[in-house]
């Protein structure tokens, strides 16, 4: 190669290089996703044989089991993965322990939560008395909650989402159910069936 194809290459390279040096390079910001979900709309909900009624949001679909007078629901929301877990319970001279186990399954998420926040709940006029827990930080559930009328009925209930707990990805979609689960204690009513 001769000396001036050489001359021509190097000086080709370093005019590229003071060109490519003209702007300053800077970090993109991170993107973060927008996600909306439609404006809830409720409507009420009685279950065969369950001794409660309440609201529900539309999106969410039920699926229920009674067994060995044991009551389980599930509210499905399956365009959020997630769903609301609820017990019902007959209280029996048992209100102490039915209190002590719906406070202890709150605990149990404090190992990984960054914090909980608790809301108690009254309704004298319906009867309808309980706690809301809004769990903090990259716990397995974000919320938990019991409602009670302290002489019949106990009912608890906690959201999970069917996801790797990670608060900052799940916030938009838990506070979307959060209202649901506000909504929920604020609709129950106690009724006679069994």
């Amino acid at each position: 190669m001769s000396l001036k194809k050489l001359n021509a290459i190097v000086g080709l390279m370093l005019i590229g290089l003071l060109y490519s040096c003209a702007s300053e390079v800077l970090p993109k910001p991170k993107a973060m996703l927008r996600l909306s979900y439609p404006e809830a709309a409720y409507e009420n909900v009685t279950i065969d044989g369950y001794p409660f009624r309440f609201e529900k949001n539309k999106m969410a679909r039920i699926k229920s089991v009674i067994r060995n007078k044991k009551y389980w629901s599930n509210l499905e929301y399956p365009e959020l993965k997630a769903t609301v877990y609820l017990s019902y319970y007959k209280v029996k001279n048992n209100l102490d322990s039915l209190l002590k186990d719906a406070q202890n399954i709150t605990q149990e998420h404090v190992v990984k939560a960054d914090g909980i926040i608790y809301d108690l709940y009254e309704n004298k006029e319906r009867k309808v008395y309980g706690t809301l827990y809004e769990v903090t930080g990259d716990a397995a559930s974000q919320t938990q909650f019991y409602v009670t009328d302290s002489t019949d009925n106990f009912i608890t209930g906690s959201v999970y989402f069917k996801a790797k707990p990670n608060y900052d990805s799940i916030l938009p979609a838990s506070t979307y159910i959060l209202r649901d689960v506000e909504r929920f204690m604020d609709t129950v009513e106690w009724t006679k069936e069994e």
